[in-house]
Protein backbone atom coordinates (compact mmCIF):
# COMPACT_ATOMS: atom_id res chain seq x y z
CA UNK A 1 0.00 0.00 0.00
CA UNK A 2 1.28 3.39 -0.81
CA UNK A 3 -0.32 6.29 1.69
CA UNK A 4 1.85 8.92 -0.57
CA UNK A 5 -1.14 8.20 -2.95
CA UNK A 6 -3.45 10.00 -0.44
CA UNK A 7 -1.82 12.14 1.29
CA UNK A 8 0.80 15.01 1.04
CA UNK A 9 2.40 15.77 -2.28
CA UNK A 10 1.09 14.55 -5.47
CA UNK A 11 3.62 15.47 -8.51
CA UNK A 12 6.72 13.81 -7.03
CA UNK A 13 4.76 10.59 -5.74
CA UNK A 14 3.28 10.09 -8.86
CA UNK A 15 6.70 10.98 -10.67
CA UNK A 16 7.73 7.95 -8.83
CA UNK A 17 5.41 5.88 -9.72
CA UNK A 18 5.04 6.66 -12.99
CA UNK A 19 9.64 6.50 -13.74
CA UNK A 20 9.13 2.30 -13.39
CA UNK A 21 6.12 2.38 -15.68
CA UNK A 22 8.39 4.04 -18.34
CA UNK A 23 10.99 1.93 -17.90
CA UNK A 24 8.48 -1.27 -18.42
CA UNK A 25 7.41 0.24 -21.38
CA UNK A 26 10.38 1.11 -22.85
CA UNK A 27 11.64 -2.33 -22.13
CA UNK A 28 8.48 -3.95 -23.39
CA UNK A 29 8.52 -1.93 -26.77
CA UNK A 30 12.66 -3.08 -26.89
CA UNK A 31 10.76 -6.71 -27.40
CA UNK A 32 9.66 -6.18 -30.73
CA UNK A 33 12.30 -3.20 -31.55
CA UNK A 34 14.96 -5.69 -30.98
CA UNK A 35 13.35 -8.47 -32.79
CA UNK A 36 13.19 -5.83 -35.87
CA UNK A 37 16.17 -3.90 -35.84
CA UNK A 38 18.26 -7.18 -35.33
CA UNK A 39 16.29 -8.84 -38.17
CA UNK A 40 16.86 -5.26 -39.99
CA UNK A 41 20.33 -5.62 -39.63
CA UNK A 42 21.18 -9.50 -40.41
CA UNK A 43 17.45 -10.15 -42.70
CA UNK A 44 15.79 -9.06 -45.61
CA UNK A 45 13.80 -6.90 -46.10
CA UNK A 46 10.59 -9.93 -46.58
CA UNK A 47 11.37 -10.44 -42.87
CA UNK A 48 11.66 -6.93 -41.73
CA UNK A 49 7.94 -6.77 -43.07
CA UNK A 50 6.79 -10.24 -41.25
CA UNK A 51 8.27 -9.19 -38.10
CA UNK A 52 6.96 -5.72 -38.44
CA UNK A 53 3.25 -7.15 -39.66
CA UNK A 54 3.56 -10.34 -36.97
CA UNK A 55 3.82 -8.22 -34.41
CA UNK A 56 1.43 -6.04 -34.70
CA UNK A 57 -0.98 -8.57 -34.49
CA UNK A 58 0.52 -9.94 -31.38
CA UNK A 59 0.30 -5.83 -30.05
CA UNK A 60 -3.55 -6.53 -30.93
CA UNK A 61 -4.34 -9.88 -29.04
CA UNK A 62 -1.60 -8.89 -26.02
CA UNK A 63 -4.45 -5.51 -25.76
CA UNK A 64 -6.89 -8.16 -24.82
CA UNK A 65 -5.02 -8.86 -21.46
CA UNK A 66 -3.45 -5.60 -20.70
CA UNK A 67 -7.02 -4.17 -21.16
CA UNK A 68 -8.74 -7.14 -18.25
CA UNK A 69 -5.25 -5.93 -16.63
CA UNK A 70 -6.84 -2.27 -16.42
CA UNK A 71 -10.05 -3.21 -14.32
CA UNK A 72 -7.54 -5.32 -12.06
CA UNK A 73 -5.36 -2.19 -11.18
CA UNK A 74 -8.75 -0.51 -10.61
CA UNK A 75 -10.72 -2.82 -8.29
CA UNK A 76 -7.84 -3.22 -6.23
CA UNK A 77 -6.57 0.78 -5.93
CA UNK A 78 -10.60 0.90 -4.69
CA UNK A 79 -10.17 -1.64 -2.19
CA UNK A 80 -6.81 -0.41 -1.00
CA UNK A 81 -7.95 3.71 -0.79
CA UNK A 82 -11.24 2.15 1.22
CA UNK A 83 -8.71 -0.21 3.14
CA UNK A 84 -10.95 -3.55 2.28
CA UNK A 85 -8.46 -6.24 2.09
CA UNK A 86 -10.21 -8.85 1.58
CA UNK A 87 -11.81 -7.17 -1.43
CA UNK A 88 -8.37 -7.08 -2.39
CA UNK A 89 -7.49 -10.70 -2.08
CA UNK A 90 -10.82 -11.69 -3.94
CA UNK A 91 -9.67 -9.84 -7.04
CA UNK A 92 -6.60 -11.46 -7.29
CA UNK A 93 -8.51 -14.62 -6.79
CA UNK A 94 -10.76 -13.47 -9.76
CA UNK A 95 -7.80 -12.88 -12.08
CA UNK A 96 -6.05 -16.21 -11.54
CA UNK A 97 -9.32 -17.74 -12.69
CA UNK A 98 -10.36 -15.28 -15.63
CA UNK A 99 -6.64 -15.22 -17.16
CA UNK A 100 -6.19 -18.97 -16.82
CA UNK A 101 -9.02 -19.10 -19.65
CA UNK A 102 -7.76 -15.81 -21.85
CA UNK A 103 -4.62 -17.00 -22.48
CA UNK A 104 -5.84 -21.05 -23.51
CA UNK A 105 -8.37 -19.00 -25.87
CA UNK A 106 -5.65 -16.71 -27.10
CA UNK A 107 -3.14 -20.08 -27.50
CA UNK A 108 -5.17 -22.02 -29.74
CA UNK A 109 -6.54 -19.34 -31.63
CA UNK A 110 -2.96 -17.83 -32.86
CA UNK A 111 -1.52 -21.40 -33.32
CA UNK A 112 -4.19 -22.68 -35.43
CA UNK A 113 -5.28 -19.81 -37.63
CA UNK A 114 -1.82 -18.29 -38.45
CA UNK A 115 -1.94 -18.28 -42.34
CA UNK A 116 -5.71 -16.77 -42.14
CA UNK A 117 -4.25 -13.78 -40.22
CA UNK A 118 -1.29 -13.26 -42.21
CA UNK A 119 -3.57 -13.38 -45.50
CA UNK A 120 -5.99 -10.72 -43.55
CA UNK A 121 -3.00 -8.38 -42.74
CA UNK A 122 -2.22 -8.65 -46.83
CA UNK A 123 0.92 -9.32 -45.43
CA UNK A 124 3.53 -9.23 -48.76
CA UNK A 125 4.05 -12.57 -51.01
CA UNK A 126 7.65 -12.56 -50.42
CA UNK A 127 6.50 -11.75 -46.69
CA UNK A 128 4.07 -14.72 -45.83
CA UNK A 129 5.88 -18.10 -44.98
CA UNK A 130 7.64 -15.41 -42.49
CA UNK A 131 5.11 -14.09 -40.86
CA UNK A 132 2.97 -16.96 -40.78
CA UNK A 133 6.35 -18.73 -38.34
CA UNK A 134 6.37 -15.77 -36.29
CA UNK A 135 2.68 -15.56 -35.05
CA UNK A 136 2.96 -18.91 -34.51
CA UNK A 137 5.25 -18.97 -32.18
CA UNK A 138 4.79 -16.19 -30.28
CA UNK A 139 0.91 -17.97 -30.41
CA UNK A 140 2.46 -20.74 -28.17
CA UNK A 141 3.82 -18.18 -25.35
CA UNK A 142 0.52 -16.10 -24.89
CA UNK A 143 0.27 -18.39 -21.36
CA UNK A 144 3.52 -15.91 -20.33
CA UNK A 145 2.24 -12.61 -21.67
CA UNK A 146 -1.31 -13.16 -19.98
CA UNK A 147 0.87 -14.25 -16.37
CA UNK A 148 2.98 -11.13 -16.45
CA UNK A 149 0.28 -8.84 -17.37
CA UNK A 150 -1.88 -10.09 -14.03
CA UNK A 151 1.42 -10.06 -12.07
CA UNK A 152 1.60 -6.15 -13.40
CA UNK A 153 -2.00 -5.21 -12.87
CA UNK A 154 -1.98 -6.70 -9.25
CA UNK A 155 1.00 -4.43 -8.46
CA UNK A 156 -0.08 -1.14 -9.97
CA UNK A 157 -3.27 -1.44 -7.98
CA UNK A 158 -1.78 -1.15 -4.69
CA UNK A 159 0.96 1.21 -5.43
CA UNK A 160 4.27 -0.49 -6.44
CA UNK A 161 5.67 -0.30 -10.14
CA UNK A 162 8.82 -1.19 -9.05
CA UNK A 163 8.54 -4.80 -9.77
CA UNK A 164 6.60 -5.20 -13.04
CA UNK A 165 9.68 -3.13 -14.17
CA UNK A 166 12.27 -6.04 -12.59
CA UNK A 167 9.95 -8.65 -14.37
CA UNK A 168 10.42 -6.80 -17.91
CA UNK A 169 13.97 -6.40 -17.15
CA UNK A 170 14.99 -9.77 -16.57
CA UNK A 171 13.32 -10.56 -19.70
CA UNK A 172 14.35 -7.97 -22.18
CA UNK A 173 18.00 -8.93 -21.57
CA UNK A 174 17.17 -12.31 -22.27
CA UNK A 175 15.16 -11.29 -24.99
CA UNK A 176 18.61 -9.53 -26.91
CA UNK A 177 20.77 -12.07 -26.41
CA UNK A 178 18.81 -14.46 -27.71
CA UNK A 179 17.41 -12.62 -30.91
CA UNK A 180 21.52 -12.05 -31.10
CA UNK A 181 21.95 -15.48 -30.96
CA UNK A 182 19.08 -16.92 -33.61
CA UNK A 183 18.97 -14.57 -35.65
CA UNK A 184 23.08 -13.26 -36.42
CA UNK A 185 24.85 -16.09 -35.62
CA UNK A 186 21.53 -19.13 -36.46
CA UNK A 187 20.04 -16.68 -39.49
CA UNK A 188 16.39 -18.22 -38.16
CA UNK A 189 15.44 -14.74 -39.17
CA UNK A 190 11.47 -13.88 -38.44
CA UNK A 191 11.22 -17.20 -36.24
CA UNK A 192 13.89 -16.64 -34.68
CA UNK A 193 13.01 -13.45 -33.29
CA UNK A 194 9.58 -14.90 -32.03
CA UNK A 195 11.53 -17.75 -30.71
CA UNK A 196 13.89 -14.87 -28.39
CA UNK A 197 10.16 -13.68 -27.50
CA UNK A 198 8.56 -16.38 -26.25
CA UNK A 199 11.69 -17.56 -24.26
CA UNK A 200 12.18 -14.18 -22.50
CA UNK A 201 8.66 -14.50 -21.59
CA UNK A 202 8.57 -17.36 -20.07
CA UNK A 203 11.87 -16.27 -17.74
CA UNK A 204 9.85 -13.29 -16.52
CA UNK A 205 7.41 -14.99 -15.58
CA UNK A 206 9.20 -17.25 -13.44
CA UNK A 207 11.10 -14.57 -12.17
CA UNK A 208 7.86 -13.32 -11.15
CA UNK A 209 6.92 -16.11 -8.85
CA UNK A 210 9.64 -15.98 -7.06
CA UNK A 211 9.56 -12.36 -5.90
CA UNK A 212 6.16 -13.20 -5.15
CA UNK A 213 7.39 -15.76 -2.54
CA UNK A 214 10.34 -13.48 -0.81
CA UNK A 215 7.32 -10.64 -0.95
CA UNK A 216 4.20 -11.34 -0.73
CA UNK A 217 0.93 -9.08 -1.21
CA UNK A 218 -0.26 -7.12 1.58
CA UNK A 219 -3.29 -8.67 1.72
CA UNK A 220 -4.67 -12.13 2.38
CA UNK A 221 -5.44 -14.32 -0.47
CA UNK A 222 -7.08 -17.64 0.61
CA UNK A 223 -8.92 -20.15 -1.03
CA UNK A 224 -12.54 -18.83 0.06
CA UNK A 225 -11.33 -15.81 -2.41
CA UNK A 226 -11.70 -18.43 -5.20
CA UNK A 227 -15.20 -18.69 -4.45
CA UNK A 228 -16.32 -15.21 -3.87
CA UNK A 229 -19.01 -14.29 -6.09
CA UNK A 230 -19.26 -11.66 -8.91
CA UNK A 231 -15.39 -11.08 -8.32
CA UNK A 232 -14.99 -11.83 -12.43
CA UNK A 233 -17.94 -9.99 -13.49
CA UNK A 234 -16.44 -6.80 -11.58
CA UNK A 235 -13.27 -7.33 -13.55
CA UNK A 236 -14.77 -7.73 -16.58
CA UNK A 237 -16.98 -5.07 -15.78
CA UNK A 238 -14.33 -2.32 -15.33
CA UNK A 239 -11.90 -4.04 -18.32
CA UNK A 240 -13.66 -5.18 -20.96
CA UNK A 241 -14.52 -1.84 -21.63
CA UNK A 242 -10.64 -0.83 -22.16
CA UNK A 243 -9.71 -4.43 -23.39
CA UNK A 244 -12.31 -4.38 -26.00
CA UNK A 245 -11.26 -0.74 -26.96
CA UNK A 246 -7.14 -1.67 -27.13
CA UNK A 247 -8.39 -4.32 -28.72
CA UNK A 248 -10.02 -2.91 -31.57
CA UNK A 249 -7.36 0.22 -31.59
CA UNK A 250 -4.97 -2.34 -32.43
CA UNK A 251 -7.13 -3.86 -35.09
CA UNK A 252 -7.83 -0.20 -36.64
CA UNK A 253 -3.62 -0.21 -37.14
CA UNK A 254 -3.29 -3.87 -38.69
CA UNK A 255 -5.94 -2.47 -40.76
CA UNK A 256 -4.66 0.35 -41.56
CA UNK A 257 -1.31 -1.32 -42.39
CA UNK A 258 -3.09 -3.78 -44.40
CA UNK A 259 -4.14 -0.50 -46.45
CA UNK A 260 -0.25 0.69 -46.36
CA UNK A 261 0.86 -3.17 -47.40
CA UNK A 262 -0.79 -2.43 -50.79
CA UNK A 263 1.90 0.10 -51.60
CA UNK A 264 4.62 -2.51 -51.83
CA UNK A 265 7.29 -3.98 -49.26
CA UNK A 266 9.03 -0.84 -48.83
CA UNK A 267 5.82 1.05 -47.29
CA UNK A 268 4.90 -1.81 -45.38
CA UNK A 269 8.40 -2.29 -43.19
CA UNK A 270 8.57 1.68 -43.09
CA UNK A 271 4.86 1.83 -41.35
CA UNK A 272 6.23 -0.99 -39.24
CA UNK A 273 8.92 0.89 -38.02
CA UNK A 274 6.65 3.86 -37.31
CA UNK A 275 4.34 2.07 -35.42
CA UNK A 276 7.44 0.34 -33.06
CA UNK A 277 9.20 3.86 -32.42
CA UNK A 278 5.30 5.22 -31.78
CA UNK A 279 5.97 3.33 -28.27
CA UNK A 280 9.55 5.08 -27.47
CA UNK A 281 8.01 8.68 -28.38
CA UNK A 282 4.97 8.37 -26.71
CA UNK A 283 6.28 6.65 -23.30
CA UNK A 284 5.50 9.78 -21.24
CA UNK A 285 1.81 9.73 -21.57
CA UNK A 286 1.40 6.32 -21.74
CA UNK A 287 2.84 5.95 -18.49
CA UNK A 288 0.93 8.57 -17.05
CA UNK A 289 -2.35 7.04 -18.44
CA UNK A 290 -1.25 4.00 -16.23
CA UNK A 291 0.29 6.02 -13.38
CA UNK A 292 -3.00 8.08 -13.21
CA UNK A 293 -5.24 5.37 -13.31
CA UNK A 294 -4.20 3.64 -10.01
CA UNK A 295 -3.37 6.60 -8.32
CA UNK A 296 -6.85 8.32 -9.13
CA UNK A 297 -8.43 4.56 -8.23
CA UNK A 298 -6.56 4.77 -4.55
CA UNK A 299 -7.98 8.48 -3.90
CA UNK A 300 -11.86 7.71 -5.41
CA UNK A 301 -11.74 4.84 -2.88
CA UNK A 302 -10.65 7.46 -0.22
CA UNK A 303 -13.35 9.72 -1.20
CA UNK A 304 -10.62 12.74 -2.66
CA UNK A 305 -11.91 13.63 -6.02
CA UNK A 306 -10.41 16.92 -6.05
CA UNK A 307 -6.97 15.45 -5.06
CA UNK A 308 -7.28 12.84 -8.30
CA UNK A 309 -8.70 15.94 -10.22
CA UNK A 310 -5.24 18.24 -9.57
CA UNK A 311 -3.18 15.02 -9.99
CA UNK A 312 -4.43 15.06 -13.74
CA UNK A 313 -3.77 19.09 -14.01
CA UNK A 314 0.05 18.29 -13.09
CA UNK A 315 0.27 15.09 -15.12
CA UNK A 316 -0.82 17.04 -17.85
CA UNK A 317 1.60 19.57 -17.89
CA UNK A 318 4.59 17.56 -17.68
CA UNK A 319 3.01 15.49 -20.02
CA UNK A 320 2.89 18.10 -22.47
CA UNK A 321 6.65 19.22 -22.27
CA UNK A 322 7.58 15.80 -23.35
CA UNK A 323 4.73 15.50 -26.25
CA UNK A 324 6.29 18.64 -27.74
CA UNK A 325 9.90 17.74 -27.92
CA UNK A 326 8.49 14.73 -29.27
CA UNK A 327 6.95 16.53 -32.45
CA UNK A 328 10.57 18.46 -33.14
CA UNK A 329 12.39 14.93 -32.99
CA UNK A 330 9.90 13.49 -35.32
CA UNK A 331 9.09 16.25 -37.60
CA UNK A 332 13.12 17.02 -38.45
CA UNK A 333 14.39 14.14 -37.65
CA UNK A 334 12.67 11.17 -38.77
CA UNK A 335 15.49 9.64 -40.92
CA UNK A 336 17.71 9.41 -38.03
CA UNK A 337 15.13 7.36 -36.16
CA UNK A 338 14.17 4.85 -39.34
CA UNK A 339 18.06 4.30 -39.80
CA UNK A 340 17.80 2.58 -36.41
CA UNK A 341 15.73 -0.43 -38.13
CA UNK A 342 16.83 0.13 -41.49
CA UNK A 343 19.59 0.36 -43.80
CA UNK A 344 17.61 0.49 -46.74
CA UNK A 345 17.48 4.01 -48.43
CA UNK A 346 14.10 3.68 -50.02
CA UNK A 347 12.87 2.73 -46.33
CA UNK A 348 14.29 5.08 -44.84
CA UNK A 349 13.05 7.68 -46.74
CA UNK A 350 9.28 6.90 -46.85
CA UNK A 351 9.61 6.70 -42.94
CA UNK A 352 10.62 9.95 -42.49
CA UNK A 353 8.29 11.14 -45.17
CA UNK A 354 5.25 9.72 -42.42
CA UNK A 355 6.72 10.93 -39.63
CA UNK A 356 6.40 14.54 -41.08
CA UNK A 357 2.46 14.63 -40.46
CA UNK A 358 1.74 12.34 -38.14
CA UNK A 359 3.80 13.58 -35.84
CA UNK A 360 1.36 16.38 -34.80
CA UNK A 361 -0.10 13.41 -32.97
CA UNK A 362 2.49 14.10 -30.15
CA UNK A 363 1.49 16.80 -28.38
CA UNK A 364 -1.63 15.78 -28.63
CA UNK A 365 -2.12 12.80 -26.79
CA UNK A 366 0.20 14.05 -24.24
CA UNK A 367 -2.80 15.61 -22.91
CA UNK A 368 -5.60 12.95 -23.83
CA UNK A 369 -3.68 10.23 -22.59
CA UNK A 370 -3.73 11.75 -19.11
CA UNK A 371 -7.46 12.51 -19.03
CA UNK A 372 -7.89 8.45 -20.38
CA UNK A 373 -5.99 7.30 -16.93
CA UNK A 374 -8.30 9.69 -15.18
CA UNK A 375 -11.29 8.25 -16.69
CA UNK A 376 -9.83 4.87 -15.95
CA UNK A 377 -9.32 5.56 -12.15
CA UNK A 378 -12.63 6.60 -11.80
CA UNK A 379 -13.67 3.48 -13.72
CA UNK A 380 -15.62 5.24 -16.40
CA UNK A 381 -13.94 2.67 -19.01
CA UNK A 382 -17.05 2.39 -21.14
CA UNK A 383 -16.28 6.20 -22.06
CA UNK A 384 -12.73 5.44 -22.77
CA UNK A 385 -13.61 2.55 -24.91
CA UNK A 386 -16.11 4.35 -26.96
CA UNK A 387 -13.81 7.76 -27.62
CA UNK A 388 -11.17 5.75 -28.76
CA UNK A 389 -13.46 3.47 -31.17
CA UNK A 390 -14.41 6.95 -32.71
CA UNK A 391 -11.28 8.29 -33.35
CA UNK A 392 -9.84 5.23 -34.77
CA UNK A 393 -12.93 3.43 -37.11
CA UNK A 394 -14.61 6.65 -37.40
CA UNK A 395 -12.07 8.98 -38.72
CA UNK A 396 -8.51 7.63 -38.49
CA UNK A 397 -9.33 4.39 -41.18
CA UNK A 398 -11.83 6.52 -43.08
CA UNK A 399 -9.02 9.36 -44.03
CA UNK A 400 -6.22 6.45 -44.22
CA UNK A 401 -8.74 4.26 -46.89
CA UNK A 402 -9.18 8.00 -48.55
CA UNK A 403 -5.38 9.32 -48.64
CA UNK A 404 -4.34 5.92 -50.32
CA UNK A 405 -6.86 6.14 -52.86
CA UNK A 406 -5.52 9.34 -54.13
CA UNK A 407 -3.42 9.55 -57.22
CA UNK A 408 0.19 9.90 -56.33
CA UNK A 409 0.02 9.32 -52.94
CA UNK A 410 2.84 8.79 -50.58
CA UNK A 411 3.57 8.31 -46.92
CA UNK A 412 3.07 11.84 -46.13
CA UNK A 413 -0.46 12.16 -47.68
CA UNK A 414 -1.46 8.85 -45.42
CA UNK A 415 -0.13 10.08 -41.83
CA UNK A 416 -2.10 13.17 -41.95
CA UNK A 417 -5.07 10.80 -40.38
CA UNK A 418 -2.88 10.58 -37.56
CA UNK A 419 -3.02 13.62 -35.56
CA UNK A 420 -6.67 14.43 -37.13
CA UNK A 421 -7.96 11.13 -35.24
CA UNK A 422 -5.90 11.82 -32.12
CA UNK A 423 -7.39 15.40 -31.81
CA UNK A 424 -10.65 14.18 -31.94
CA UNK A 425 -9.94 11.76 -29.14
CA UNK A 426 -8.72 15.06 -27.20
CA UNK A 427 -11.94 17.16 -28.08
CA UNK A 428 -14.19 13.87 -26.80
CA UNK A 429 -12.23 13.27 -23.64
CA UNK A 430 -12.60 17.57 -23.09
CA UNK A 431 -16.23 17.52 -23.87
CA UNK A 432 -16.65 14.23 -21.54
CA UNK A 433 -14.71 15.91 -18.61
CA UNK A 434 -16.70 19.21 -17.24
CA UNK A 435 -20.19 17.26 -16.26
CA UNK A 436 -17.93 14.32 -14.89
CA UNK A 437 -16.12 16.64 -12.90
CA UNK A 438 -19.43 18.32 -11.76
CA UNK A 439 -21.10 14.94 -11.49
CA UNK A 440 -18.02 14.17 -8.41
CA UNK A 441 -18.36 17.65 -6.66
CA UNK A 442 -21.69 16.43 -5.86
CA UNK A 443 -21.01 12.93 -4.55
CA UNK A 444 -18.25 14.11 -2.74
CA UNK A 445 -19.45 17.00 -1.33
CA UNK A 446 -16.88 17.51 1.44
CA UNK A 447 -13.44 17.17 -0.36
CA UNK A 448 -9.92 16.57 1.77
CA UNK A 449 -7.50 19.41 1.46
CA UNK A 450 -4.84 19.74 -1.12
CA UNK A 451 -1.03 19.18 -1.30
CA UNK A 452 0.68 20.36 -3.88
Amino acid sequence: MNNQFLEGKILSPLIRFAVPLMLSLLLQALYGAVDLIVVGQFGSTASVSAVATGSQLMVAVTAIVTGLTMGVTVLIGHAIGSENLKTAGNVVCGVIRLFSVVAVVLTVLLIALPRPLAKVLQAPAEAVPQTIAYIRICGAGMVFITAYNAFSGIFRGIGNSKSPFLFVAVACVINIVLDLLFVAVFHMDAAGAALATVIAQASSVVFSLLYLKKHPLPFPVTKDGFRAAGVIKQILSVGAPIALQDFLVCISFLIITAIVNTLGLTQSASIGIAEKLFVFLSIVPMSFLSALSAFVAQNIGNRNPERAKQALFLASLVSLAFGVTMFFLTFFGGHLLARIFSSDPAVIASTALYFKSCSFEYPIIAVSFCMLGYFNGLGKTRFVMLQSLLSAFFVRIPLSYLFRSLPDTDMLMIGIAVPVSAAVSLILCLIYFFPTRKKLSALYPTENALHT
